[in-house]
């Protein structure tokens, strides 16, 4: 893993196969059509060459389970069916990151098992580690796991970019209704200002 000091770091969350591939047992949710409408796959993915060339922290954050599922919540609504129809297994195609966003040796990998990239993760020491102070941040879905750790990164004094043209959601309506929300403590820029240095 790089050991370096950067005030700026790029999270990416969600950017599974699993989700956002077509191919992908989830994306049938709307995930893979929003994409083909809006592009925002190759956005992330210049995004992140955009964050390696500018030396930000680059730490990659996806969802799995271990092939058991003994992480899994039974109870949510958005996990509780895992095992049942073998999604979301670490180790496998699925929770692969897409060919878009595939990280480099160095950069921080995380499995997170629950929506938020902070919940029992190492993430917050990371950044702390590295001397962040601005979270970029770019996934899928925009109105779950963006959502979720953009309002953590707020309430542990990061400065939180939200890059909104390089997120997914299900639908138009949950990806601008969110980020409608998340403007409120969070800024919401594009891949654009991010390059020119203006986010």
């Amino acid at each position: 893993m790089a050991a370096f000091t950067t005030e700026n770091a790029l999270l990416l969350i969600d950017f599974i196969n699993e989700i956002v591939h077509p191919d992908g047992k989830l994306a049938g949710k709307g995930y893979a059509d929003f994409d083909a409408r809006h592009g925002a796959l190759e956005r992330a993915g210049r995004l992140l060459q955009t964050a390696r060339d500018a030396g930000f922290a680059v730490i990659h954050v996806g969802v799995g389970f271990s092939p058991d599922y003994k992480e899994q919540p039974e109870a949510s609504p958005l996990f509780g069916g895992a095992k049942k129809f073998g999604v979301l297994q670490s180790g496998t195609w699925g929770t692969q990151f897409h060919a878009a966003t595939v990280p480099l040796a160095g950069e921080a990998v995380l499995t997170k098992h629950r929506v938020s990239a902070f919940f029992n993760t190492p993430l917050e020491l990371l950044l702390r580690t590295y001397g962040v102070r601005n979270v970029f941040i770019a996934g899928c879905a925009t109105d779950m796991a963006v959502q979720s750790a953009a309002r953590d990164a707020h309430d542990r004094d990061f400065a939180c970019r939200v890059v909104g043209d390089c997120c997914l959601a299900a639908s138009d309506e949950d990806h601008q209704q969110t980020l409608r929300l998340l403007a409120k403590l969070a800024r919401i820029v594009t891949l654009d200002e991010v390059a020119a240095g203006q986010a």
